[in-house]
């Protein structure tokens, strides 16, 4: 999410409302005799991706059905599908340890 943040003519600071540019939707396990009828998933929203990952991760690792994306209008748009999931986490570790090129020309 990110803050913006904005003076007013009196120079009073104003804080908008974070924006939430990823989000991750696991299923939520049936437990007990439920009263009511809820929803078999559940979404939480993030402001980076890496925080998105951390999340999914550790649903993923509670052996939940995990899928994440990005909330519009996040450019570049991306969905992530559950078939999907352990190699959008694995990016950042591959990232992370490729040794980074650079152009010597």
């Amino acid at each position: 999410m990110i803050t913006r943040r904005r003076r007013t003519a009196m120079g009073r600071l104003l804080v908008d409302a974070m924006v939430a540019s990823w989000y991750v939707t696991t299923e939520v396990r049936k437990r007990g005799l439920l009263t009511r009828v809820r929803s078999p998933r559940e979404t939480k929203t993030f402001a980076t991706e890496n925080e998105a990952k951390l999340f999914a991760r550790a649903k993923l690792d509670e052996g939940l059905a995990v899928f994440a994306g990005t909330i519009n209008p996040h450019v570049p748009r991306r969905l992530i599908p559950a078939a999907g999931i352990h190699a959008w986490l694995a990016e950042d570790q591959q990232g992370a340890s490729a040794p980074q090129q650079q152009d010597t020309e």
